[in-house]
């Protein structure tokens, strides 16, 4: 194989390989033999067709799959010898003219990562806010807890639906007088002002009280899941069968035991346990914070390219999702323009941040165990059909860079906790408040970015006029409480009020139909599970 640079700039390489004819065609002959055992020819007995006919038979197909062999060995071959250690999958080029029985000339381009000098760890200094899971805190969590485990009483029969209550209706929806797949229910429980259907069904339930019968109209929205109701007016014949108010919730024994626990006392260990992980999350996180800002403030790299390009895509894509469910999304989204150049910075400074710690992860020893890459896979191959998930589990074995985005995040957290552990560290005891006060002013990237890592569950520091004028429909306190989520145990479920499934295409495009719920993501895993083919062969077999 040939090898020539065309290209040495910044980060940026190049490069034109030519891989001979004769060793393609001595793949082919190596395709041959393996194959000729199986191949079936009347005539000849198995195993005994002789090459020549088999190179008939199969030899575009054998010639294409021996080319994109070559050129993964190549490209493979190539980033040995120069000793490169590409940023992202090398864009492979096979040359327009390339015929069969001719030599194969490649174009290799891909940024490779910087060369970081081991970066010093000395000196790290921390302050460990931590906040005791008190009986208050844990009396606090269990009553938001019962606050979400609303029951409802019967009311009298000549009361009045008013916001807060739950009505349980028949509904019968049509659209254009005809009635559609879904749109037809029985004693479905609805609570008034949850915002859990569709614009302006519950508001025009308000004021009915029982044998009401009354006519709803409403328009389903423009990102309804259901492509033939989308953005279409549509009208509910509905009855109201029962009135219901909010019944208080006692917190005792009683109410426990509801719950399936013994008593009050077990679930007040329940809660504690859970209280003091979301508690340690906060924690974590404002520590995790502070760490990469010493980090960052210490060092300074240039990053490749197309790694700031694609988690900039990233972020954008987010943002731009969040903007969409603003009341004027125009408006907001003309806003966040401006700040364009602003995020840009922090996927510049994510990227960095993520390459650091690799090289410290590196250069102290840290690694992810196959034992635990192994569960990381196994994890990952849930969110599939259980039909693909083998195909899955076999794809990210033998892709690297698929490998690398699920091992990513455990990886940076090792390498966090090294850090934590090299770290001089102090503790102050605060509030709750002043904790989660501390994380919203510094408003930073609690998860980085390194090579291969698809992830994009935390923040940076972002324009502070963003959160004013963008409007986003969390506030930062929620957002704040849901980065410590990971760190929460799960709480009893929530029992189910609605009796009919029917009734879920009345809801709104956050509360999906049970069918759209299990469609999308069926469609997404097939797509998803199909080993993406390598840039080599996808080139070759395009060229034959």
């Amino acid at each position: 194989m040939k090898t020539v640079e065309t290209l040495n700039e910044g980060l940026k390489r190049e490069y034109s390989l030519t891989i001979a004819a004769k060793d393609i065609d001595a793949r082919v002959d190596d395709e041959v033999k393996t194959i000729a055992p199986t191949v079936r020819m009347p005539g000849f007995r198995p195993g005994k067709v002789p090459p020549n006919l088999i190179r008939k038979m199969h030899g575009e197909a054998l010639s294409a799959d021996a080319l994109n062999k070559a050129i993964e060995a190549g490209v493979r071959d190539l980033m040995a010898k120069q000793k490169l250690r590409p940023a992202l999958q090398p864009a492979v080029t096979l040359s327009d003219g390339y015929e069969r029985g001719k030599d194969a000339e490649l174009t290799v381009a891909l940024e490779v990562l910087p060369d970081i000098e081991t970066p010093s760890i000395d000196g790290l200094k921390l302050e460990r806010l931590t906040v005791p899971a008190d009986d208050k805190a844990v009396m606090a969590k269990i009553e938001e807890f019962a606050g979400q485990m609303k029951r409802f009483e019967d009311a009298p029969k000549t009361k009045k639906a008013a916001t807060g209550d739950q009505v349980i209706i028949d509904f019968a929806g049509s659209v254009d007088g005809v009635a559609f797949d879904g749109g037809t229910g029985e004693d479905m429980a609805v609570e008034i002002g949850s915002g859990q259907l569709i614009p302006g069904f519950e508001d025009q339930l308000v004021g009915t009280k029982v044998g009401d019968e009354k006519t709803l109209k409403v328009t389903f929205p423009d990102e309804y899941p259901v492509e033939n109701l989308k953005g279409k007016p549509a009208e509910f014949a509905v009855t109201v069968k029962e009135v219901k108010v909010p019944a208080a919730s006692k917190i005792d024994d009683e109410f426990a035991k509801t719950l399936g626990l013994e008593s009050l006392d077990k679930l007040k260990e329940l809660m504690k346990d859970q209280v003091e992980q979301e508690l340690n999350g906060l924690t974590r996180t404002y520590m995790k914070r502070k760490l990469l800002d010493q980090l960052a403030a210490s060092h300074d790299f240039d990053v490749p390219p197309t790694m700031v390009e694609a988690e900039f895509a990233q972020i954008w894509q987010q943002l731009e999702h969040e903007v969409s469910h603003e009341e004027d999304p125009e408006a907001a989204k003309a806003e966040l323009e401006k700040d364009r150049d602003d995020y840009r910075s922090i996927a510049v400074r994510r990227v960095r941040l993520g390459l650091l710690l690799s090289e410290i992860g590196q250069a102290h020893g840290v690694q992810v165990s196959n034992q635990e890459m192994q569960r990381l896979i196994a994890q990952a191959a849930q969110q599939y059909r259980p039909e693909d998930r083998q195909r899955f589990v076999e794809y990210v074995q033998q892709d690297a860079l698929a490998a690398a985005q699920i091992r990513a995040p455990l990886y940076e957290d090792k390498v966090v906790d090294f850090l934590f552990d090299k770290a001089e560290i102090t503790d102050r005891e605060v509030t709750r408040e002043e904790i989660e006060a501390a994380i919203e002013a510094d408003d930073d990237s609690g998860h980085v970015h390194g090579p291969g890592c698809g992830h994009d569950h935390d923040h940076d520091h972002k324009p502070a006029k963003k959160a004013a004028a963008a409007k986003k429909p969390a506030a930062k306190k929620d957002a704040v409480k849901e980065e410590a989520k990971e760190e929460k145990a799960e709480a009893p479920a929530k029992k189910a009020t609605a009796k009919k499934a029917e009734a879920a295409p009345a809801k709104k495009v956050e509360e999906k139909p049970a069918a759209a719920k299990k469609a999308a993501p069926a469609k997404a895993a097939a797509e998803k599970a199909e080993p993406a083919k390598k840039a080599p062969a996808k080139k070759a077999a395009a060229k034959k």
